[in-house]
């Protein structure tokens, strides 16, 4: 082949879609409330002691528009850091090793609404930036277009005011004010953990947030809020008795450097409380018998064990604190912050950090884990849980004996050839008096029992009452039920017979049993003195019909057996007369 010749003609910069980019970032967050997240990093970037949030609806030509206002009296914004806010990728903070927002993404989550208005305030300058309808632009790949306005001011005047029209479609069911609160208070700056080890920096700042269900505003103090720590185990017991271990609180507080990573620190904060610790400074569990707020959550949905950047959680990492087959998360408050974490354009996941420092942080955190639950603390409170579940097991026993008692005092029973019968009050109970009648009447069921284990589906294996033996004879199952309905949930195949207390249902009845096969109920009362009402499931294309035994009606015309209340004179004298035998 001809050895060629190469010619430089021209060179292929990328190219990047603007409105298509614009559209998948400001379409990439997962999570509606993540705009206060957002606001509030920014706010704090741009060194704001107030902050102000406040979700509305208003009423814009005849229809309800939410409108979202956020505010503070940060630095505001100079001409070329206001064009980074409506940019994708630019952050003029990049260098700035303090600041939360770098990746110049964030913003772009006003970006699904109608319109974004941003007045803002510094050095002297004021301006002001309108753009329309950016999300229906992006969809018509169209690039928005801010249109800014400038004026002069009073230097003193500082801050920035972003007014969002018609954010995430007008829907507002995630903007009550509880919901706000919850998300600010677990997954902002402003709940952030970081006064946990010491960072005092922010407690000055303060957040108004009213939102859309809120009649007035609420203020927030900064930090993330724990159940308070008692060390005290012997008080605790007798402070709460049995409901010692929900109320057991303990802290444990780690910093220190990963382990092939000696450069980068991590800080580590793992609270061990219990349900009735948490719910005490948290109104958005769930749990029975509390009318929680809209969007409450479960222990289970919500606790464990978060990674953190800037103490901010990005991510529940509960299989870190689940090993050596326990799953002890719930009881975690925790939380595991490491600055050297990359995030992906959102902040929703820390997926992009080097497997290497996540697999360092892992085994830190899973080593922390392990010294709290060998610690003399944890053996506290597992001695609290023994304590607690002997008492609890010791109360239910009294309780449920106290019940029974109260039943058996109720219980409608027959004497019976010097013999106590106990009318049935569910399935076991009808076994029990079928087993009694079969000692004191042997042939009074047309089966003879061959086999009986009433606690694996097939009660009792059984032959017809003949002198054929056992490995000549078709051996079929009986089944006892309480009441028998038109569902049978066994197989008629190998039935000889249902033993049931009631019958719920008529003459012509279709019953099916658990294969999908139909038999219909045939009822035929007694014609003659001594006989009594029989009962069949028939199917006309098999000989065997199964007969029902309706224990109720069957005793009373074949013994002449009722069943009467202990504590009524009937019952303390009730002697069951044997009807005659019809000759």
């Amino acid at each position: 082949m001809k050895k060629l010749t190469w010619k430089r003609i021209d060179d292929i910069k990328p190219k990047v879609d603007p409105a298509r980019e614009f559209r998948e970032i400001s379409g990439d967050f997962g999570h509606p409330l993540e705009i206060a997240r957002e606001a509030i990093s920014n706010s704090f970037d741009a060194k704001a002691t107030t902050i102000n949030i406040e979700f509305k609806v208003v009423i814009e030509c005849g229809e309800r528009v939410l409108k979202i206002v956020l505010m503070d009296n940060g630095e505001g914004m100079d001409r070329n850091q206001l064009q980074a806010f409506f940019d994708l990728g630019n952050s003029t903070r990049r260098s700035d090793p303090t600041a939360i927002g770098e990746k110049g993404h964030g913003t772009k989550i006003y970006f699904n609404s109608r319109k974004i208005e941003v007045y803002t305030h510094k050095n002297g300058k004021s301006f002001r930036a309108v753009m329309d309808n950016p999300l229906q632009k992006l969809y018509n790949d169209e690039l928005p277009i801010a249109e800014i306005y400038e004026s002069d001011v009073d230097p003193s005047l500082r801050g920035t005011e972003i007014i969002i029209t018609g954010y995430n479609g007008n829907r507002r069911d995630r903007f009550t004010h509880h919901q706000l609160k919850d998300y600010i208070m677990w997954f902002t700056k402003f709940g952030c953990i970081e006064m946990e080890f010491g960072i005092y920096e922010h407690t000055d700042k303060v957040l108004y947030l009213k939102g859309v269900d809120s009649e007035v505003e609420e203020e927030l103090k900064f930090g993330h809020v724990f159940a308070e720590e008692n060390k005290n185990t012997a008080k605790l017991f007798n402070d709460y008795f049995i409901e010692a271990p929900d109320n057991y609180v303990r802290k444990w507080r780690e910093e220190k450097s990963l382990k092939n990573f000696p450069d980068i620190k991590y800080q580590a904060i793992f609270y061990v409380a219990g349900k009735k610790a948490k719910y005490k400074f948290n109104d958005m569990i769930r749990r029975q018998g509390y009318n929680a707020p809209q969007g409450a959550y479960t222990i289970q949905e919500r606790y464990g064990l978060y990674i953190c950047k800037d103490f901010i959680p990005i991510q529940k990492k509960n299989e870190w604190i689940s090993t050596s087959g326990r799953s002890n998360y719930t009881k975690f408050h925790a939380f595991i912050n490491c600055q050297d974490l990359n995030l992906t354009a959102n902040r929703g996941s820390v997926e992009n950090t080097p497997s290497e420092i996540l697999e360092d942080l892992r085994q830190a955190a899973e080593e922390l884990y392990k010294k709290i639950i060998e610690s003399d603390d944890w053996t506290d409170l597992e001695w609290l849980e023994d304590q607690a579940e002997g008492h609890q097991t010791v109360s239910k026993e009294k309780k449920e004996f106290k019940n029974r008692c109260d039943i058996a005092k109720r219980s409608r029973i027959c004497n019976y050839k010097d013999c106590v019968l106990v009318e049935p009050r569910q399935e076991v109970g009808v076994y029990a008096l079928f087993i009694m009648l079969s000692v004191l009447e042997k042939n009074l069921f047309p089966f003879e029992i061959i086999d009986y284990d009433s606690h694996k589906g097939i009660d009792l294996i059984v032959k017809t009452r003949d002198k054929v033996s056992i490995d000549q004879s078709t051996l079929r199952y009986v089944e006892f039920k309480y009441v028998l309905n038109i569902s049978f949930n066994h197989s008629f195949e190998y039935l000889h017979s249902i033993v049931c207390w009631k019958i719920h249902i008529g003459h012509e009845a279709v019953v099916e049993d658990i294969q999908g096969t139909k038999r219909e109920l045939r009822v035929y009362p007694p014609e003659n003195e001594g006989e009594y009402t029989k009962y069949f499931l028939d199917d006309p294309r098999n000989p065997h019909k199964i007969e029902v035994f309706v224990l109720e009606q069957y005793l009373n015309e074949k013994l002449g057996i009722s069943f009467f209340p202990k504590t009524s004179s009937v019952g303390k004298q009730s002697k069951c007369v044997r009807k005659p035998k019809a000759k």
